[in-house]
């Protein structure tokens, strides 16, 4: 029971529509600002991002640096202790780019009529 509750708690960083790729854009293309993050995530939306970074941040995954300027500049990147998570979510992502394929190949056959 008590590594359930380990791997929950790890869990509970990650669940989220967003999170995964708003931590893997973070790693990829390092500190972004708000507006270009949510550019390069197709059909989320202003609040559920802002939620998400949020909790994030809250969890010292990603570190918000606000700028006192006008207009306001924010920017977000990956913290050092949210770098821990870069070998997980490559090999979830990594995963995933096989289960796309997988089910590809699964599921050609009924598409070509076969």
């Amino acid at each position: 029971m008590e590594s359930y509750c380990k791997f929950e708690s790890a869990l509970d960083i990650l669940i989220g529509k967003w999170k995964p790729v708003i931590l893997l854009q973070l790693m990829n293309k390092g500190t972004m600002r708000f507006g270009e993050l949510q550019k390069s995530i197709p059909d989320n939306n202003k609040k559920m991002l802002t939620q998400q970074l949020r909790e994030l941040e809250y969890n010292d995954i990603v570190h918000r640096e606000v700028y006192n300027q006008i207009p306001p500049k924010v920017e977000y990147s990956i913290s050092e202790y949210g770098k821990g998570l870069s070998s997980v979510l490559q090999v979830l992502n990594d995963w995933g780019v096989s289960h796309m394929e997988h089910m590809t190949k699964l599921y050609e056959a009924d598409r070509s009529g076969s």
